[in-house]
C-alpha cells in the first residue's frame, strides 16, 4: 500500500499523471493575477529533516514516516547543516521534523550545537515518542536545551486521534502531553513552550484557530489537567499519503477545487518558501517540506540540466538567495484558508 515503504517510479508516474488531470490553475499564474507575489527574503528558519522512521504511520502524513523507513541524516550532514548555520547571522530558528526525529541518533547532537549558537530550537514532536522505551531522559533533555515543542494532535477525543494515527495513539499522546506538564512545558514563565498542532481529519479545511484554541484549552484542561500555550491549525497538503487516499476515494479533484475556491491572498507574503530553507536527511535542500517531498529541488525547473543544490554546496544560506521559489499545484494548500506556512 502507498505511504509505508518507499514508491517506485511507476508509483511517482501515477501520482504525477493523477495530479496533471485535474485541470487546476497554473499557481504561479493565478497569484500574479490576483496581484500577490512570494519573493524569497534572507532565510531566518532553516529546516531539517533529520530522517524518515517514525514509531507511527499516520495516514495524513504528508512525508510518508513509518517504521519501515530507514531513511536518516548522518553525522557529516549534520555538522555540514551546523555549519552553515554558523555562517547565516539570518538564521533565528532551527526547525527540526522527521519521522518521529528524536529518534536519530544525530537529534541531540544537532540540539546541543544549535543550543551553543543561541538560536530558538523548534522539535516537532508526535508525542508518542516520549514514552518509548529507550527516550527515558528525552524530556529532560528538551527542558536543558528549552527546546520549543510543537506538537501534533488532530483531535481531543481518542476516538478521532486513533482513526488517524493508529490504535492507543491519543491515549499514549495524553500520557506525553502529562510528561511534558510535570516537566514545566505549557505554564506561564516556565519559559518552556508546547504548542499543538491541529490538521483536520479529512478533505476539508480547518476551523478558524481562536475558538478552536479555547476548546482544545477547555477540553484538555477539564478532561486531563493538560495545559498547552497556543494551538496551531493547518491545511492537509494534497501530496503523498493523504493524495493518494482521496485519490483513492475519487475526492482528490473536490479537495483541490477547494483550495482553490479558498484562496487568501493575505497569506502569500508569509509562506514558508520566502523565509525557510529546507534540508532533507541525505542534505539535500528544497523551498519547504512539501516541495522536498515531491523531489522539487531548490533552483531547478523541470526544463533545467541542473542537479539543484546540497548542503556541500553552499556556504551560506544567502547563497540561494538568487532563486525563485519552485511552485506547484500543491502550493494551494499553503494559500487556503489560514493555510499550511
Amino acid at each position: 500500500e502507498f505511504g509505508q515503504k518507499k514508491l517506485s517510479l511507476e508509483e511517482r508516474k501515477i501520482r504525477r499523471r493523477a495530479l496533471s488531470e485535474l485541470g487546476i490553475p497554473d499557481f504561479k499564474e493565478f497569484i500574479k493575477q490576483q496581484g500577490v507575489q512570494a519573493v524569497r527574503a534572507p532565510a531566518e528558519i532553516f529546516q531539517l529533516n533529520i530522517g524518515l522512521y517514525c514509531n507511527q504511520a499516520c495516514n495524513h502524513c504528508h512525508v510518508e514516516s513509518s517504521p519501515q523507513r530507514s531513511e536518516m541524516m548522518d553525522e557529516k550532514v549534520a555538522d555540514r547543516c551546523i555549519h552553515i548555520i554558523k555562517n547565516s547571522p539570518s538564521i533565528h530558528t532551527l526547525d527540526i521534523t522527521g519521522g518521529a526525529p528524536e529518534m536519530n541518533s544525530q537529534f541531540r547532537r544537532i540540539v546541543r550545537a544549535a543550543s551553543k549558537l543561541g538560536i530558538d530550537i523548534i522539535d516537532r514532536c508526535n508525542l508518542t515518542v516520549l514514552m518509548e522505551p529507550d527516550q527515558e531522559d528525552l524530556v529532560d533533555f528538551l527542558v536543558e536545551h528549552k527546546v520549543h515543542i510543537a506538537a501534533s494532535m488532530p483531535c481531543y477525543s481518542a476516538k478521532n486521534v486513533n482513526m488517524q494515527r493508529g490504535n492507543n495513539v491519543f491515549e499514549r499522546s495524553i500520557d506525553g502531553l502529562l510528561k511534558l506538564n510535570e516537566a514545566g512545558y505549557g505554564k506561564e514563565g516556565s519559559g518552556l513552550v508546547l504548542d499543538l498542532v491541529y490538521n483536520p481529519l479529512g478533505a476539508f479545511l480547518p476551523p478558524p484557530q481562536a475558538p478552536l484554541t479555547e476548546k482544545y484549552k477547555q477540553e484538555l484542561m477539564d478532561v486531563f489537567g493538560i495545559r498547552f500555550n497556543e494551538l496551531f491549525t493547518m491545511t492537509n497538503m494534497p501530496i503523498k499519503r493523504f493524495a493518494d487516499l482521496l485519490y483513492r476515494r475519487g475526492e482528490l479533484k473536490d479537495y483541490m477545487d477547494l483550495l482553490v475556491r479558498n484562496f487568501n491572498p493575505d497569506t502569500v507574503s508569509n509562506l514558508m518558501c520566502t523565509n525557510t530553507l529546507n534540508v532533507r536527511w541525505d542534505g539535500r535542500i528544497y523551498d519547504c517540506d512539501f516541495n522536498q517531498q515531491l523531489d522539487m529541488d531548490i533552483g531547478v525547473d523541470e526544463a533545467s540540466l541542473k542537479s539543484g543544490y546540497d548542503v556541500f554546496s553552499i556556504e551560506k544560506v544567502d547563497d540561494l538567495l538568487k532563486y525563485d521559489m519552485n511552485m506547484d499545484s500543491h502550493c494551494f494548500g499553503c494559500t487556503a484558508g489560514m493555510g499550511s506556512s
